[in-house]
C-alpha cells in the first residue's frame, strides 16, 4: 500500500502584533489545519517574526502550540533583524538546524540559509552545513529525499555555494525544495527536481491568504494552494504526475494509470473522470491515505479530474499526465526560477511574482 508524504505549508507569517491581520489570518489556519486528518506535519519556511523580537516570537508560538500536527520551523531573513538567531531558538525552541527526519520513507532535511549570513538577504549556508547536506543526499542513495529551505539555492551569496548546492540537489535524490521568501506561489521544475514556494501569509502582494498542500507520491511531486476561505472538502491529486511537474521516465503513463487523490475534510463522494466522460467511484482502502482507482488510458486522452462533495460543497483537482518521453522537461538553470512553470490558476499560481525576489514591493 502508498501512503504517500503530506504536508501543509504556511508562508512567511511576517508577525508583527496580535491585532494585525496576518496575526488573525494565522489563527484561522490553524484552526483549519486542526479540522482535518491525512497530513504528517506543518512547514513554515521562516520570516515568522518580522523584526525579530520576543514578543512577536511569542505569538507564532502560542499559534504553533496550538496545532495538532508536529510542526518543522526554519529561519528567514527577517528572524535575524536583531543580529542573530537567538530570539528565534529562545521563542520557538526549535531543533537546532539543520536535521533531517524520515517521513513516510522519505528523507526530509531543514537547513538554515541565514545563520551563517550578516543578517538581511544575505543568504549562505557555511562551510559545515553545505558538507552536512552533501553527507546526508549521498548517504540517502536512490532514497527520495525532500530539502526546506528559505529560498532558491542561486540565492545563496557564499563562495561558491550556489552552485555547489545547486548541482548537489540536482545531481542527487532530492525530489521537492519546499521555499519561502517569495511572497508569492511560484513552482519551477528542472528536469530532475520540483522548486515550490508558497505565497506569505504577511504581507501579501498577490492573491488571497492560504496555505499549501503538497505530496510526494513515489517520487510524483504534487502542490496545490488552498484559498483560507475555501470550504472543505480539498482535493489534491498525487498520482498520476502531471506533465508541468514530472520529471522522470516513471511518470510517463501506458495504457493502464493508477490514480490517487488525497481528499482533505469530510467527503461523502470522491469519483474520477477522463476528459469529459462518465463520473466513476473512487475508494479508499482500509488504512490508506488516499482514494484510489484504476483506469484505462486511452491514446488520446489528456485530462484526469477527481471530484470531492460534501455538505460544505464540492471541489475537483485537475492533472494532465504525459505519455510521451520528449514532453519532461529539462533545465534552463539549476536552482531559481529560471525554471519556472509560469501560471496555473487552478493551482493557485498567478505567474505574476508580486514580491520582493522580482515584480512586487521590496520589504
Amino acid at each position: 500500500m502508498t501512503i504517500p508524504l503530506a504536508f501543509a505549508h504556511i508562508g512567511d507569517l511576517h508577525i508583527t502584533g496580535a491585532e494585525a491581520g496576518n496575526a488573525r489570518d494565522f489563527a484561522s489556519i490553524i484552526d483549519q489545519l486542526n479540522e482535518t486528518d491525512g497530513l504528517d506535519f506543518v512547514f513554515v519556511p521562516g520570516d515568522n517574526a518580522d523584526n525579530g523580537r520576543p514578543e512577536q516570537y511569542a505569538l507564532v508560538k502560542a499559534g504553533l502550540d496550538r496545532l495538532r500536527l508536529p510542526v518543522h520551523v526554519i529561519t528567514g531573513d527577517h528572524d535575524m533583524e536583531g543580529g542573530s538567531l537567538d530570539a528565534f531558538y529562545a521563542g520557538l525552541r526549535p531543533p537546532r538546524l539543520p536535521y533531517a527526519v524520515d517521513v513516510r520513507g522519505v528523507r526530509c532535511l531543514f537547513l538554515d540559509m541565514c545563520g551563517p549570513g550578516s543578517g538581511g538577504p544575505d543568504f549562505r549556508l557555511g562551510a559545515d552545513q553545505v558538507a552536512w547536506l552533501a553527507a546526508e543526499l549521498e548517504r540517502a542513495g536512490s532514497r527520495d529525499c525532500a530539502l526546506f529551505m528559505h529560498s532558491y539555492p542561486a540565492d545563496l551569496k557564499g563562495d561558491g555555494e550556489a552552485a555547489r548546492v545547486a548541482d548537489l540537489v540536482h545531481r542527487g535524490p532530492v525530489r521537492l525544495v519546499e521555499m519561502g521568501h517569495t511572497h508569492y506561489n511560484e513552482l519551477a521544475n528542472d528536469g530532475r527536481t520540483v522548486y515550490a514556494a508558497t505565497r506569505s501569509t504577511g504581507q501579501i502582494e498577490e492573491g488571497p491568504v492560504g496555505y499549501a498542500v503538497a505530496a510526494l507520491d513515489g517520487g510524483v511531486v504534487s502542490w496545490r494552494f488552498k484559498d483560507l476561505a475555501r470550504p472543505w472538502p480539498f482535493v489534491l491529486i498525487t498520482a498520476p504526475a502531471d506533465r508541468r511537474l514530472a520529471h522522470d521516465a516513471g511518470h510517463i503513463v501506458g495504457q493502464h494509470v493508477t490514480v490517487r487523490a488525497l481528499v482533505l475534510g469530510p467527503a461523502e463522494r470522491v469519483e474520477l473522470r477522463i476528459d469529459d466522460g462518465s463520473w466513476q467511484p473512487m475508494a479508499r482502502p482500509d488504512g490508506a491515505r488516499c482514494h484510489e482507482a484504476e483506469v484505462d488510458w486511452p491514446d488520446t486522452a489528456r485530462t484526469i479530474a477527481v471530484r470531492a462533495t460534501g455538505a460544505g460543497g464540492e471541489d475537483t483537482d485537475i492533472v494532465e499526465p504525459t505519455s510521451d518521453a520528449n514532453g519532461l522537461p529539462t533545465s534552463r538553470g539549476i536552482g531559481s526560477d529560471a525554471d519556472a512553470i509560469g501560471a496555473w490558476e487552478r493551482r493557485g499560481l498567478l505567474g505574476t511574482q508580486l514580491g520582493p525576489n522580482r515584480n512586487g514591493r521590496q520589504w
